[in-house]
């Protein structure tokens, strides 16, 4: 039985959706741990959502963490969720641990913009809308 599939288009059946998350390769997965935007960041970058990476701060639109703002610690592609500080459970041991949360179900707030290739990457997004608008 074939696990993944790029031809694949779309099902109602949450079954298909979940299987064809799970089974997708990593370069797949990576463009499903995007992120809504901030107003005024969706405004100066020209895009809706950006990939989640370390560093980045957040703030939890949805879920137990409602309203907690924080930077990502870890991101975890295999599992596709994402680690935020302070969005911790504390186990019975006393010690904690930190909640799974999805990035859908989180605002990125302000962007880590250290490394070169991540600023490369949204200018050209911003030129293809630009170029889509025009064209």
């Amino acid at each position: 039985m074939k696990l993944f599939s790029m031809s694949w288009k779309s099902s109602r059946k949450v079954s298909k959706q979940r299987k064809f998350r799970m089974n997708s390769p990593l370069h797949i997965k990576r463009a499903l741990l995007a992120a809504p935007l901030a107003k005024d960041l969706a405004g100066k970058y020209g895009t809706k959502t950006v990939s989640l990476r370390e560093g980045d701060s957040v703030r939890v639109a949805r879920g137990e963490f409602k309203g907690l703002s924080g930077k990502v610690n870890a991101v975890s592609l295999k599992k596709g969720n994402v680690s935020v500080d302070g969005a911790e459970r504390i186990r019975k041991d006393g010690t904690k641990s930190f909640s799974p949360l999805k990035p859908s179900n989180l605002l990125l707030t302000e962007l880590n913009i250290e490394d070169k290739r991540r600023i490369a990457s949204i200018t050209r997004k911003q030129e293809r809308r630009q170029e889509q608008r025009k064209g």
